[in-house]
């Protein structure tokens, strides 16, 4: 006999946020700015969902893995199923919302693959399976079609918008570099130096809105100014932020994108769509994003470079080295 486990959420419906509190954004950060998370919705969505092979995919202690797997499943983006009574065993499934992370997912991918050449090679090939192609996904702008760049998006607050609503509430813990080795975790590992901890996820968002001195990030994001020194050098050190001296003003120090680091907005667009589509607070969203070329409301898609055609999940395969081909979302068997 089987058993399913119900989520606090509908997970293929969006949560109702309350009013006043924290926004979509502030809520994503909270969920994705954790890498334990992204790890095992990536391993997930790989067909990798009993607890002990969760064990053996990654460098991860059981009551972590207890934990998070409790909060994927309370917050919607797991469905715990068990398939064995005596002893009690289960798998975790991954729900509409997880499912719907693909993209995310996808454009980690390609920036690892294209900006941290020491470990490219350790990451799987993508293969096209409309096209018979390997291949790179283009950003796009649904609206009209065009490939996007980030500067070429022009955002704002929306109702619900502001830097307090948009940070997370509660704090997360990094997994220390003796944890890490040798464990899958090693496959994205400047996106978790950037998106693995949820104040960096949000000090990068901040440095995509423009700001770029230390005493505007301490403001705006409410940090204690040891965590922004932290961050900031550790953005500094993987190349996605620079100082710059400023003008005139020797004790003025700017962090401006790099190029690695604006070619990180695809993973930011892509995780902002996600926000708002599973988290709807009262007020209205929390940003209003346009693209400037077309003057419409910006929603990101991925399409092919070798085809030009839309990418959808069920038309792409992971081709590890020496193994067939499998889809993001096989199976496991």
């Amino acid at each position: 006999m089987t058993k399913t486990q119900e989520p606090a959420v509908l997970p293929d419906q969006p949560t109702r946020l309350e009013t006043d509190g924290p926004n979509a954004v502030g809520r994503m950060l909270g969920l994705l700015g954790d890498e334990w998370t992204l790890l095992i919705v990536q391993q997930s969505l790989r067909g990798i969902r009993r607890y002990g092979q969760l064990m053996d995919a990654l460098p991860i202690s059981n009551s972590t893995l207890t934990s998070r797997l409790a909060m994927l499943t309370r917050e919607g983006m797991l469905e715990r199923h068990v398939y064995q009574d005596k002893p009690v065993r289960a798998e975790y499934r991954p729900t509409p919302r997880t499912r719907s992370l693909w993209p995310v997912l996808l454009a980690i991918w390609e920036w690892e693959r294209h900006w941290v050449p020491d470990h490219a090679e350790r990451l799987p090939s993508m293969h096209h399976d409309t096209c018979d192609a390997d291949f790179a996904p283009v950003l796009g702008c649904r609206s009209c079609g065009r490939p996007v760049a980030a500067r070429e998006i022009e955002a704002e607050w929306g109702p619900s918008g502001s830097w307090p609503r948009s940070v997370p509430e509660a704090a997360t813990r990094r997994r220390s570099d003796a944890e890490a080795v040798g464990g899958q975790s090693g496959l994205f590992p400047d996106t978790m130096t950037i998106f693995g901890n949820r104040w960096s996820s949000a000090l990068l968002g901040a440095a995509f809105r423009g700001l770029s001195r230390f005493h505007e990030f301490e403001s705006a994001l409410g940090a204690p100014p040891t965590l922004v020194a932290e961050r900031l050098k550790a953005f500094v050190a993987i190349g996605v932020l620079e100082p710059v001296e400023s003008l005139g003003r020797a004790d003025w120090v700017q962090y401006r994108l790099t190029e690695k680091g604006r070619a990180f907005f695809p993973v930011v667009a892509t995780s902002l769509h996600w926000a708002e589509q599973w988290f709807h607070a009262p007020e209205g969203p929390a940003l209003l994003q346009t693209h400037r070329t077309c003057g419409q409301d910006y929603v990101p898609f991925f399409a092919c470079d070798r085809c030009g055609e839309p990418l959808a999940a069920a038309d792409i395969s992971i081709v590890p080295a020496g193994t067939a081909a499998t889809t993001p979302d096989e199976e496991s068997r």
